[in-house]
């Protein structure tokens, strides 16, 4: 299933309880290009083919990353990329835009996209795994 723009950013402006349409975009093309560093291959463009194009295009170019980031690095860096965030709002941030990308995948993509990222991801998808 493919969310339209508006659906996906709705989605995001509930979860992340953001006041405008505008912060939950901002936060959305931060995340998803931090997460497009980290994913690879078939993974990244069969999220990106769930979400509205102007996302499966940031998705499929995304800021570059050296090496993968733990849960805690990503987070510290979504709060550098947003002006004016914490590390406890950007872990709203995350959270509001991965959840909506989780619901938007089938659990096995979701499980590929889980296998690709270091331990923890889980929680940041909303989608805690049985330990």
């Amino acid at each position: 299933m493919v969310l339209r723009r508006e659906a996906f950013l709705d989605h995001v402006r509930e979860r992340g309880k953001y006041d405008s349409t505008g912060e939950a975009e901002r936060a959305a093309r931060v995340v998803l290009a931090l997460l497009g560093a980290h994913l690879v291959g078939e993974v990244r463009a069969r999220l990106a083919a769930h979400l509205p194009e102007e996302f499966a295009l940031i998705l499929l170019n995304p800021l570059q990353s050296a090496e993968p980031l733990s849960p805690e690095r990503f987070v510290r860096a979504t709060a550098a990329w947003i002006e004016g965030a914490t590390e406890q709002t950007a872990t709203w941030d995350v959270s509001a835009v991965l959840s909506t990308a989780a619901d938007a995948a089938d659990d096995d993509l979701l499980g590929q996209i889980l296998l690709q990222l270091p331990a923890g991801y889980d929680l940041l998808f909303g989608r805690p795994r049985p330990t």
